[in-house]
């Protein structure tokens, strides 16, 4: 995000390099490169995903809604409940990260199914 993106209630940097994700059927599919969290709510909304790439280059990185992600215990890890040609089909980029804007969070949340998640820090955030 640039200086000129409009404010959102995300806190985008929440850096969590080193938490591995799988797919559901066990197979390793790389990490959560940051994580995407309601400042208001303090809840995640989005996880960032690393997909790809050797030696920390030419990594893809997927915006997944939290929701679609669920933390192994026992394996230490996050599994995504959706299938992994879904997730490589979904809206993603290698260079330069996309303004989240509500727009996009909108596409997002449009492109796997769930209930859109409101960004916009000028709407009033949930009641508590």
């Amino acid at each position: 995000m640039d200086a000129t993106s409009e404010p959102t209630s995300l806190l985008v940097n929440a850096r969590t390099d080193g938490l591995k994700v799988r797919t559901r059927d066990g197979d390793a599919l790389g990490s959560v490169h940051a994580l995407m969290i309601d400042k208001r709510a303090g809840q995640t909304r989005f996880a960032i995903l690393a997909i790809g790439g050797f030696l920390g280059m030419n990594k893809s990185f997927y915006p997944l809604p939290f929701e679609l992600m669920r933390y192994d215990g026992a394996a230490d890890d996050y599994v995504v409940t959706t299938d992994r040609r879904v997730l490589e089909g979904g809206p993603s980029w290698a260079n330069n990260a996309p303004d989240f804007n509500q727009a996009y969070a909108d596409r997002v949340s449009s492109y796997y199914g769930v209930a859109s998640t409101n960004v916009d820090a000028s709407e009033p955030g949930p009641t508590l």
